[in-house]
């Protein structure tokens, strides 16, 4: 099926749809903000993929177990692995034995890698900083204070009822 055997008002219908939705703006605007941030964190540290930053947010400051990193993330602890794998290689992880389980390990950052961190982050207050020229001081305060207010009431829903897992993208094989 092509484009062309599309009845073009359901087409227009479901443009429409896309535009009006907060969900679509919210998924976009976090798209956007996160290639821009992948791109100039590996500028400066080639090899950095999106699937390391995405995990680095899962990932306690006293270590983490792969399965709670791999249910945070909402993916396969195999896939957990492979990303924990590429990060030890670059210095950024390391596995330590968990002080409760002696026969688990814990992912912790290394001095190299709570560096990295806090670059990334770095990279994010420029991106909010250049955000905030384009919109204006009061339009970013507004927009921090209605997302701060989603996420609240997001987590509240999540508290009641966790959503299902997703099914696994090609990033998260």
């Amino acid at each position: 099926m092509t484009k062309h055997d599309l009845d073009p008002r359901d087409v227009a219908e479901l443009e429409r749809r896309k535009r009006a939705s907060l969900g679509q703006l919210l998924l976009r605007s976090a798209r956007l903000l996160d290639e821009r941030a992948v791109a100039r964190v590996a500028r400066r540290a080639p090899g950095v993929r999106r699937a390391h930053t995405a995990l680095m947010p899962y990932i306690d400051l006293e270590g983490t177990r792969l399965t709670d990193l791999a249910e945070r993330a909402r993916v396969t602890k195999q896939a957990v692995g492979q990303v924990v794998e590429e990060l030890e290689a670059m210095g950024v992880v390391e596995r330590t034995p968990d002080p409760e389980d002696r026969r688990a390990k814990r992912v912790r950052f290394t001095p190299h890698g709570l560096k990295a961190l806090l670059h990334g982050l770095g990279v994010l207050q420029e991106l909010e900083e250049e955000l905030t020229r384009s919109l204006g001081q009061k339009q970013m305060a507004s927009l921090k204070k209605g997302l701060t207010a989603l996420l609240a009431a997001l987590e509240a829903l999540e508290a009641q009822e966790p959503p299902a897992p997703p099914e696994p993208t090609p990033e998260r094989r």
